[in-house]
């Protein structure tokens, strides 16, 4: 008798301790973090000191209240000088389900500074129309619309005698004086394969250029969607049909992972989605999940984002992980090491 009524307890405990989890859960997902980072940078001008970018990813379609409300009033509550958005905004790359990101979109009261690159599950931004020209996608057509930059080379913020110049990490890493060569482990969308996109490549290798002369009170951030893990950088050191090596990135930012997702406490990611992983991804090691790093002089931050994928079978949702969107405070170390 005994042993059944433990047995009950104990059933009554866990079904408790399950739905609990359930609730938290939900809540989890639904709330909203703002992260500070403060990225110190040795050179940097007095001018630039202070300088905030409030950065955005992997929103999924997901929704916060109506017509992002929520969101926005995150958001707008932060003063910042520049707003980048590293993709997967959208739900998946075939979805017409647009409106979560315009809403965002319209919604954000600063966009002096707005720029938007995207990800593997955002639409693709051009296709060759029926008389064999390539246009843009009405899913970019609709972000510009909404007062934001699609980046595919170099946009520059000028501050005084300074300037910050935002890039386009997979662009400017390419030769503009060698053969276009598909550059190994990254994402390469289908326009980009086809003869029409070349002469507008060459065009944007050709902005891009424009980041070779850049002096001292110039910073270089460097954007992407997918973060630049430490195998692809020896790799891309290595390699003299690339520019990496000679471009001095201050920081690149990016997205992709989630934070990984499902989370365990103590413990932390049981997975990313990274091709250069062993085991595509499989337990990562923890300190390239989200967050701050720097590798062989390169400095590059990961937000968890704010929105979940099926990357994991049947598991779309986060996980001890809540959502999150990032506020960059760009520092001089002088600065930093006077305090």
């Amino acid at each position: 008798m005994d042993l059944k009524n433990a047995r009950r307890k104990f059933l009554i405990v866990l079904l408790v301790t399950i739905l609990l989890l359930v609730i938290y859960t939900i809540w989890d997902n639904n709330r909203i973090k703002i992260v500070k980072q403060d990225i110190i940078i040795d050179h940097l001008p007095k001018d630039l000191e202070g300088y905030k970018i409030l950065q955005i990813t992997d929103l999924h379609s997901k929704e916060f209240g109506k017509n992002q409300r929520r969101l926005l009033q995150s958001i707008n509550s932060i003063d910042y000088d520049s707003i980048v958005f590293t993709g997967d905004m959208a739900l998946n790359n075939e979805t017409k389900k647009y409106k979560p990101f315009y809403d965002l979109l319209k919604g954000i009261r600063n966009k002096e500074n707005a720029i938007y690159i995207p990800g593997n599950d955002d639409p693709e931004a051009y296709f060759v129309n029926s008389k064999g020209e390539l246009a843009k996608t009405e899913f970019v057509k609709g972000i510009e619309k909404r007062g934001v930059k699609f980046l595919e080379s170099v946009y520059s913020v000028k501050k005084y005698n300074s300037s910050i110049n935002f890039v386009d990490f997979e662009a400017s890493i390419l030769n503009p004086t060698q053969s276009y060569v598909r550059v190994n482990g990254i994402f390469v969308p289908a326009y980009e394969r086809t003869v029409q996109y070349t002469d507008h490549r060459e065009k944007l290798l050709s902005e891009v250029s424009s980041i070779d002369h850049l002096n001292k009170n110039d910073i270089l951030i460097a954007l992407n969607h997918f973060p630049v893990v430490d195998a692809r950088i020896d790799t891309l050191l290595n390699d003299p049909n690339l520019k990496f090596k000679d471009r001095k990135y201050d920081l690149i930012i990016a997205g992709h992972y989630h934070g990984g997702q499902i989370r365990i406490p103590f413990i932390g990611a049981l997975f990313v989605p990274e091709s250069w992983y062993k085991n595509n991804g499989l337990f990562p090691p923890q300190n390239r999940v989200k967050g701050l790093w720097e590798y062989k002089h390169t400095k590059q931050y990961v937000s968890a984002g704010l929105g979940s994928s099926e990357a994991i079978p049947l598991l779309k949702f986060r996980f001890f992980n809540p959502p999150e969107i990032n506020v960059l405070t760009l520092k001089s170390s002088k600065k930093n090491s006077s305090n």
